[in-house]
């Protein structure tokens, strides 16, 4: 499992896709998202715009990455 940190109190599921390494463009999250390929916290979403905070996980395929706080 892979540990993101974030600086702010929240990062949309697109953004943390980018930032984490496992997407490459935005247009390419929002297709895996809608798509219903990826899980917060173990269930599926479908909300690009989702806020994620520290203590989330998301997977895509075998990779799974939590995100923590960043001081």
């Amino acid at each position: 499992m892979e540990r993101v940190l974030i600086h702010t109190e929240f990062i949309k599921l697109d953004s943390l896709l980018k930032l984490a390494g496992l997407v490459e463009t935005g247009g390419e999250a929002k297709i895996l998202i809608q798509g219903g390929q990826v899980l917060v916290n173990g269930e599926v979403c479908e909300m690009r715009g989702k806020k994620l905070r520290p203590g989330d996980t998301v997977t895509l395929e075998d990779r799974t990455v939590t995100i923590g706080e960043g001081r």
